[in-house]
């Protein structure tokens, strides 16, 4: 749906350039470049008739402030009612309960229910601080059981066993007693799904919901199932009262239908959403956010997010203080940084989180070649003994310099030239931190006209 919205709402920026006003004829033009994208993107027509009557009674008449034009109001006001769509901001989980607080996960067979009740362990455990235990009562999914167990135990939560021949029922009442008896905070409950709705999947799960009087009963539904997901939020509202959605295999959808649509059918928020596959690939829903993303505008927000989650906070300060000191900056440093950028997902990850005006200046080829030679300098470095990392001049100076990188490139399986190249990109980059020894960056700045309260706190020199 980004592209598609995206694409359409740019054409109708540069057409409508230069009007000082969105009038009766010109916003037909507009909407429907809007209903379209909308319609191909899955959302379910009568969501997407509401939403389109509301833009086009904001934008009626509205004068365009500044130096905006008809286009960019648009653009403002599809913002605000994608976001209102979605339901407005961030819809907490609510673990407001005598402990433990009981999390009731439903949805249809393949929707990521079992892998979802993991990310959300994790979430909980380390955003939350809380004790979780995860139990399954999918008594007809083969290794369902075990699944949990395993991901359980990836998201370092603890797992309630359970076997294919109890009754749901029962499983989940031991759970829960459990659960009191070792003080946890948080029971969740993964339960059975189906490949289609059956009034015996629902008749199950009623009772289960009856039984242990849920705080939460989230509502976790495929992202890529477009009308289905609609067909299918219908008959689990009508079946449970929903507290929330999760949207999975959100990273893998282009048009993204669901997300406006299962709002809207089911009156529940939006609470989580899956972007990768990952155990912390879990995010928690912000609808402003996710409407910037659509509109192709990015999202600046879990850029900062990543880059902060993804960075060693003490290895960047003992760096600063490294530089800062004078000590040296060495090829162990190098990899370092290689290293802080791949926990961050890489340069395609980052680059995604960014406006797609931005990111399209580096196209897919470039941002593909970037990433294999990230690669290559990893290996190269990796193929270096610790004292030449530690002690780069070795390579750059001496007898044995040419037979040290003749095994590095073996070693690497790169060709000479290459280990030559990354050499010559270190010693620039060391040139710059010797630069920067003793406030030496600030004296840069200032022939730059640059100021000090440019510079990020704890940065040489700041």
């Amino acid at each position: 749906m980004a592209s598609t919205l995206t694409d359409r709402l740019s054409h109708l920026v540069k057409t409508m350039r230069g009007q000082a006003r969105i009038t009766e004829s010109n916003v037909q033009d507009m909407l429907r470049e809007v209903r379209m994208a909308l319609l191909e993107a899955d959302v379910a027509l009568p969501v997407v008739r509401d939403f389109i009557a509301r833009v086009k009674d904001k934008a009626l008449g509205q004068e365009v402030v500044g130096s905006l034009n008809p286009g960019q109001v648009l653009v403002s006001i599809v913002q605000k009612e994608l976001a209102a769509t979605m339901g407005e901001g961030i819809s907490d989980i609510n673990l407001a309960a005598q402990p433990p607080a009981v999390i009731l996960m439903a949805g249809l067979q393949g929707a990521g229910k079992t892998t979802t009740t993991a990310k959300l362990a994790k979430h909980l455990i380390e955003r939350r601080k809380k004790k979780v235990l995860t139990v399954s009562a999918d008594v007809y999914r083969p290794a369902a059981i075990e699944q949990l167990k395993t991901v359980t135990k990836q998201a370092g939560a603890e797992w309630f066993p359970s076997a294919p021949d109890q009754k749901p029922r029962d499983i989940a009442l031991a759970a829960l007693d459990h659960a009191k008896r070792h003080y946890f905070d948080v029971l969740l409950v993964d339960t059975a799904g189906r490949l289609a709705i059956d009034e015996a999947l629902m008749a199950e799960i009623r009772e289960l919901h009856a039984t242990i009087h849920p705080v939460e009963t989230l509502f976790v539904v495929d992202a890529m199932q477009g009308q289905d997901a609609v067909n299918t939020a219908r008959a689990f509202k009508e079946a449970l009262p929903l507290t929330g959605v999760v949207l999975t295999k959100l990273d893998g959808d282009s048009r993204g239908g669901a997300a406006l649509s299962v709002r809207q059918v089911t009156g529940a928020p939006i609470k989580f959403a899956g972007v990768s596959e990952k155990i912390d690939g879990l995010e928690v829903f912000d609808a402003e956010r996710h409407a910037g993303r659509v509109l192709g505008m990015g999202d600046i927000v879990a850029l900062v997010e990543e880059v902060t989650k993804g960075v060693d906070i003490a290895a960047a300060q003992k760096l600063a203080e490294k530089v800062k000191s004078g000590s040296g900056f060495d090829l162990n440093d190098f990899l370092a940084q290689i290293s802080q950028m791949k926990k961050m997902g890489g340069l395609g990850n980052l680059m995604d989180k960014l406006p797609t005006q931005m990111a399209a200046k580096a196209g897919q080829a470039d941002l593909d070649r970037a990433e294999r030679d990230m690669k290559r300098m990893e290996g190269i470095l990796n193929a270096m003994t610790a004292k030449e990392r530690r002690q780069p001049a070795l390579l750059m100076d001496g007898k044995s310099k040419a037979s040290r990188k003749r095994r590095i490139a073996a070693g690497a399986g790169v060709q000479i030239q290459e280990v030559n190249r990354l050499l010559n990109q270190f010693d620039q980059m060391q040139g710059m931190m010797k630069k920067m020894k003793g406030g030496g960056l600030m004296k840069m700045m200032k022939k730059l006209g640059g100021m000090k309260g440019m510079m990020p706190p704890g940065f040489p020199g700041a």
